[in-house]
């Protein structure tokens, strides 16, 4: 599989994209090590820059920013956290695919969900993008038009790469959507229990 293949085709012509995912050949590990790595540095790096070099006002004060360590850390953190919530979003909708009927064999389900996993954060990886320039509400907006087009390409997509038919493909995307949000909540929780811990922003002077 091509470094980042069907990265453009799924936010141009997902119909088309979807379709072309479930005829590769391919294994969970290729689709997700030529692609997760590489877009989940795009708001690891951009938010970096924005921290460390842009930083973010509040009303007319002055531009606050972290130092490099402090950034460092965070961005670095953020990077593992979506490598992992990538990973474990496949696995759950690998793990649902009997519950709702997808034919093939283990290896291929395995592949099917971790594509759909690694295709539907695509958008949202690439908005990352915006956070070097912090500013809080046009981060919000970039984020929640990549977040909507994310839950497009799964209502669109499950039934094409999982081979359903309407009624089982709504309910299986509907699941994923709900897993996405629970995972979302879960990062939130940690990343407010690890700032507890004292492993927080530090403000550069």
């Amino acid at each position: 599989m091509a470094l980042l293949d069907h990265t453009l085709g799924i936010m141009t012509h997902p119909d088309e994209e979807w379709a072309a995912i479930k005829k590769q050949k391919s294994s969970f590990r290729q689709v997700f090590l030529s692609h997760v790595p590489f877009l989940a540095a795009i708001p690891a790096v951009a938010s970096f820059f924005g921290l460390t070099q842009v930083g973010w006002t509040i009303g007319d004060g002055a531009a606050v920013k972290l130092t490099v360590n402090s950034a460092l850390s965070l961005c670095a953190l953020t990077y593992v956290a979506l490598l992992a919530g990538v990973y474990i979003l496949g696995e759950f909708i690998n793990w649902m695919a009997k519950t709702y009927g997808v034919d093939g064999s283990e290896e291929r389900r395995h592949y099917a969900g971790t594509a759909m996993a690694v295709y539907i954060t695509t958008p949202l990886m690439l908005a990352g993008a915006v956070t070097a320039y912090p500013m809080l509400w046009l981060d919000a907006i970039v984020i929640m038009a990549a977040a909507t087009y994310s839950v497009y390409l799964i209502y669109e997509g499950v039934p094409i790469l999982m081979s359903l038919d309407k009624d089982r493909a709504f309910m299986y995307s509907s699941s994923i959507v709900t897993v996405g949000l629970v995972l979302m909540v879960t990062a939130m929780i940690a990343t407010v229990i690890i700032w507890g811990m004292g492993l927080g922003p530090v403000f550069a002077d």
